[in-house]
């Protein structure tokens, strides 16, 4: 019997896996896929995750970058320097997949290909069956992200999620000398547009954040941004995948169970950033399931109640910014070229410099007074 069945290998799962390992206790991995995988994204994540281990990333970097530029139908560009923390580009089949090996390194055992299909609670550990076999464990995480099927076999009924939808495009292109980071904000109602560059192509996209949904040709908006980079699609791959942005904090434990990852709806529902709030999550999730195998009866209890202190409380202004940016895109987006330093504080949240509530207040109330 294992000490945590961990399901789902990505960042969330991977790194709760690490750090369990590490702590020595025993953590099987199971995914569905066959791993590495492919895994539609924009791949952008902030550099500052490095604080929360001591292994080095860079093999799972495919560039860094440290400027961003902010666009309207790709005109009047704001630009914004991150150097203290650039963000790293990575593809998701590679950071995942390395992340996973780490915790391998550390003990934990992989195996890949196996779905998870019914799930038992039974005295005091999990029964985790598969179509050709089943597993027991301690404690059980589910991270397997946004479809998956953890959460409804957990008996979790209703989540609060927002489902978003993006569209994704990889172009390849082998000649790349373009690092930086581009956020288009006028080719897309109530969402945006990116290109996130990779060291052999683009990363090229473009979601709806609120809970507007009124039809909009993703791939025409995405062909039309391409070519502004001079950029065609005729070798590109197209990718489109739900997005569960947070829209309320909940409870995220259960009997020996937690969620974490985007089966926990940690998406920010601003920025739609998804890596950093998922390997906080599996960080976190980490500690409690460690706490509980040491006595703590209250340790899953103190997940929940953490992840709304620590991450929910953040969210609720995220989602209010969200809610006046992305329903006034052409006005807001004007006070930022008034006011250029709010392109450069929200590229500091997205850093983990600041946080939302430290200058959500002051940015709600400037976009209320020039309304």
């Amino acid at each position: 019997m294992y000490d945590c069945i961990i399901v789902g290998a990505g960042p969330a799962g991977g790194t709760a896996a690490y750090h369990l390992a590490k702590k020595g206790h025993s953590v099987l991995i199971l995914d569905k896929a066959d791993l590495p995988r492919y895994k539609p994204c924009g791949g952008g994540v902030s550099s500052i995750i490095q604080q929360w281990f001591d292994f080095d990333f860079t093999p799972a970097i495919s560039l860094k970058t440290d400027r961003v530029y902010c666009t309207w139908q790709h005109q009047q560009a704001i630009a914004v320097n991150t150097q203290d923390y650039p963000i790293w580009m990575v593809r998701r089949d590679i950071f995942d997949f390395y992340l996973v090996q780490q915790a391998v390194k550390q003990g934990a055992i992989l195996q890949d290909k196996t779905e998870v299909t019914q799930l038992e609670f039974k005295s005091d550990k999990w029964i985790v069956k598969t179509p050709k076999e089943e597993f027991s464990g301690r404690y059980l995480i589910a991270a397997d992200g946004a479809k998956g099927s953890m959460v409804k076999l957990l008996g979790f009924k209703k989540q609060k999620k927002l489902v978003a939808g993006a569209l994704e495009i990889e172009i390849p292109y082998h000649h790349q000398n373009n690092v930086d980071t581009y956020f288009e904000f006028g080719l897309v109602k109530h969402g945006y547009a990116w290109n996130f560059p990779k060291a052999d192509g683009f990363s090229m996209g473009a979601g709806v954040f609120t809970n507007q949904r009124k039809p909009q040709n993703y791939h025409q908006i995405i062909a039309h941004y391409a070519s502004l980079f001079h950029l065609n699609l005729d070798d590109a791959t197209e990718h489109g995948h739900p997005i569960a942005l947070w829209n309320g904090n909940q409870k995220l434990h259960t009997d020996n169970a937690i969620l974490a990852g985007e089966a926990a709806c940690v998406v920010d529902p601003f920025t739609a950033e998804g890596i950093r709030p998922s390997i906080f999550s599996g960080l976190k999730a980490s500690e409690a399931i460690h706490h509980s195998l040491g006595g703590d009866i209250n340790a899953l209890v103190k997940y929940s109640e953490i992840m709304t202190q620590e991450w929910g409380k953040e969210m609720i202004w995220a989602q209010k910014l969200s809610q006046i940016f992305y329903h006034f895109p052409r006005f807001s987006y004007g006070i930022i070229e008034k006011h250029p330093s709010c392109a450069n504080t929200m590229t500091k949240i997205f850093s983990g410099k600041l946080t939302y509530s430290q200058v959500a207040q002051k940015g709600i109330n400037l976009l209320l007074v020039n309304h």
